[in-house]
């Protein structure tokens, strides 16, 4: 295998890059950009155009600003966008350093020797997607269309999906889903028969007592959520932090519990415990609604705080405290369920607790709770049906995964090596907007699953680390440079946003609508692009719901009204769950169906060898995954990682603050550049923390090359959810290294 210091070589084959210094090169973008200044016309003044934000899944909507000679100034929430009330966090308004990037990817590359060497040479776009298109016909005509897959994250997927679903796979996965969000998933649909979405149906603002267990509000920056727990602690709501690290989140709590990590199912059969045997449940809401109140009862009658004491470190005084205290604010009451939870393979369990614990509380469907959120019903045109894929994912799988109700990227990725039980293993990747290098857990299964592929076409608009290794690459243009489909995401009430492009594309870049429609040519799929330009399909669609783009141009949000009063249950309101019962189901029938257990079940995990730390990773504020650390505005901001270290463990190894050590994991693993220590009593002993997202190999990335540790190049040992597939990633553990040689210190 490769060395990962011989990543690409690619920003600067751009005639730009060749002849141009950085200096010169940021005049010619200006040149550019005063040469394209009145390309859109219409019947209004464009100097503000209407957006949503690309940089996280919450999708802001705000307005695009320029001077007089046409540049992006500034961007700002729109106030009528009920995801962001106007208000954007620094991720959103440093967007407009994603458009002056230079290091961005400026035109199509080919390949010109096999992967590892990371040469390229320039080509047009027609030559680039007939590559690619000829690939994907001999895949086709040799293995079948499922063997090829797509991995995206972002709106161009939508687009993208067309092609491969046409194509004949319905090989379409999102790293989102089995390496973030899928366990919750599988779990609340478990428990209530719907799962919680994105954005999420979290009643913050009305609640009067708030859980966080690994939930890091205010430094994952989900805007809308943000705002609402400001709101709630102004009123007066209580704040509870289960977390070995004291957070953000945790410094505006009335109860940090420094959890020993990977106890946490433990702390909620506690919690579970003293709720049901000190009769503080919602007893009208629990004997209406629920299923198997009886089995879960008789199951969490031994776990008392005192038996979760010597798991958790948690005192008993704490843990009855803190459940009393959830109960008195019942049902105005509300147990996060978090997003990034694939933390120790027994995810699915653990988001199951969280779910049982809510409907005790009976916060479901309660305001302080969890809402019932709406959505736009937006029509598309009819297109032709798809064809019927013979294989899926699914089928390297062994029948394993039954409920993750999505395609896991993990799996997807698994599907990828040949094994003598495959029949057909996937054989061609198209990999839109997701750094699969660094989001991937075990990089070393990634590579080698790369290396087997008859085509890997990436398409992307910074060289990130999956960009060395593709045989072809596609410039997309930023998301201000390009239209996109219309921001339909449940919430309160209904609403949509339009994206619309507020300069030109620089370089030779492209919008995803355009790149997935002419490939679709090439693969005679053009039946399902019935519209020659996206502007079309956006008219047609918005007259569909009484719009039209040249309104949503001007107001770039449209708020509808919800069909029916059901933002919350009502008293003694009826409900029938979609699940096997139509009840919620405290004992779910469905994982025993699948030989799982009905009711969550605590099972002790690994620890630490002596000198070893358990890797804990997180958010900041600043950044997005790995996707902005090259961004020059919120560079500024955070233009590194740091490894945060317990003071009782930094005097042990003699570790100052600010001082440069390297890392090295349980599987020998030593990070490829050196990370600062901070000292702090903010962390555990037994634990250290970094923020995920640097530690770049790339040199193209000028402002991110080499800065801090990756924290995905140290995570070898991946715990496989057995329910959903999720990738728990919380078992890894660390050591210091003075130099990055495998040598003892």
């Amino acid at each position: 295998m490769k060395s990962r210091r011989q990543f690409i070589k690619i920003s600067s084959l751009s005639a730009a890059g060749l002849i141009f210094g950085g200096g010169l090169l940021d005049s010619l973008a200006s040149s550019i950009l005063k040469e394209n200044q009145s390309y859109f016309k219409g019947p209004f003044d464009f100097t503000r155009t209407p957006t949503y934000c690309e940089v996280c899944f919450w999708k802001c909507a705000g307005w695009v600003y320029k001077d007089e000679n046409g540049r992006i100034k500034k961007i700002i929430g729109n106030d009528d966008d009920p995801n962001c009330n106007g208000r954007f966090c620094p991720r959103g308004t440093g967007g407009v350093g994603m458009h002056y990037d230079e290091d961005r990817l400026k035109t199509p590359l080919i390949r010109t020797e096999e992967r590892g060497k990371q040469t390229f040479r320039e080509a047009s776009w027609d030559e680039a997607l007939e590559y690619i298109a000829s690939k994907m016909k001999e895949i086709k005509e040799e293995h079948g269309p499922e063997c090829t897959a797509l991995f995206s994250h972002g709106s161009g997927g939508k687009y993208f999906g067309k092609v491969i679903k046409g194509f004949g796979s319905r090989n379409i996965a999102a790293p989102s889903y089995a390496q973030c969000r899928g366990p919750r998933e599988v779990a609340f649909i478990a428990t209530y028969g719907s799962g919680v979405n994105s954005p999420e149906n979290t009643d913050i603002r009305d609640t009067k007592c708030l859980v966080l267990i690994g939930a890091h509000i205010g430094e994952n920056m989900h805007n809308g959520q943000v705002q609402e727990m400001s709101d709630a602690i102004d009123k007066g709501a209580t704040i509870i932090t289960v977390d070995p690290r004291f957070s953000t989140a945790a410094s505006k709590s009335k109860f940090w519990l420094p959890i020993k990590p990977a106890t946490d199912i433990a702390l909620l059969l506690s919690w579970m415990h003293v709720i049901i045997s000190e009769e503080l449940y919602d007893k009208k809401y629990v004997e209406k609604y629920t299923y198997g109140f009886d089995q879960l009862k008789a199951h969490v009658k031994n776990f008392t705080p005192e038996w979760a004491y010597g798991i958790t470190t948690i005192k008993p005084d704490q843990i009855r405290e803190t459940a009393r205290t959830m109960a008195h604010a019942a049902p105005a009451v509300l147990v996060h369920p978090g997003r990034h939870v694939t933390w120790y393979g027994d995810d699915t369990q653990r988001l199951r607790a969280v779910a049982i614990l809510n409907a005790l509380l009976g916060s479901w469907g309660r305001r302080g709770g969890f809402y019932n959120p709406d959505k736009a019903s937006v029509p598309h045109y009819h297109l032709p049906p798809y064809p019927k894929p013979e294989k899926t994912w699914r089928d390297a799988m062994g029948g394993k995964y039954i409920l993750a109700d999505l395609a896991l990227a993990s799996g997807v990725c698994d599907a990828s090596i040949p094994t003598p039980d495959l029949d057909c293993s996937i054989r061609g990747w198209i990999v839109n907007g997701t750094n699969l290098i660094n989001t991937l857990p075990d990089q070393k299964k990634t590579i080698d699953a790369i290396q087997k592929l008859d085509l890997l076409a990436v398409v992307d608009t910074m060289p990130m680390e999956i960009t060395g290794y593709a045989d072809v690459v596609l410039p997309e243009c930023v998301y201000l440079e390009r239209y996109d489909s219309l921001r339909i995401s449940q919430g309160r009430e209904p609403s949509i946003a339009l994206r619309m492009p507020a300069v030109d594309p620089l370089y030779n870049s492209k919008p995803a609508y355009w790149i997935a429609r002419e490939l679709a040519k090439k693969l005679d799929l053009l039946e399902y692009f019935p519209f020659e330009t996206i502007e079309e399909e956006l008219d047609w669609e918005l007259k569909q719901v009484g719009s039209s783009l040249e309104e949503m141009q001007k107001i770039g949000v449209k708020r509808l009204e919800r069909e029916v009063d059901d933002l919350y249950f009502a008293d003694g309101e009826d409900i029938e769950f979609d699940t096997n019962t139509g009840k919620i189901e405290l004992y779910s029938t469905v994982l025993e169906e699948e030989g799982f257990d009905p009711i969550p079940v605590y099972t002790p995990h690994p620890e630490p060898s002596e000198g070893f730390y358990r890797l804990i990773y997180g958010r900041a504020p600043m950044h997005t995954f790995s996707r902005t650390a090259n961004n020059p505005n919120l560079t500024d901001l955070m233009s590194e990682n740091s490894v945060w270290v317990n003071p009782k463990v930094a005097k042990e190894w003699d570790l100052k603050n600010d001082q440069y050590i390297y890392l090295e994991n349980q599987d020998g693993v030593v990070s490829d550049f050196p990370i600062k220590v901070r000292v702090t009593e903010r962390i555990r002993w037994d634990s250290v923390y970094m923020v995920h997202g640097f530690g770049h190999a790339d040199k193209r990335l000028k402002r991110c090359f080499g800065k801090g540790v990756s924290d995905t190049q140290m995570i070898t040992n991946v715990m496989i959810d057995p329910i959903m597939g999720g990738t728990g990633m919380r078992g890894n553990f660390v050591t210091f290294r003075f130099d990055n040689k495998k040598t003892e210190v």
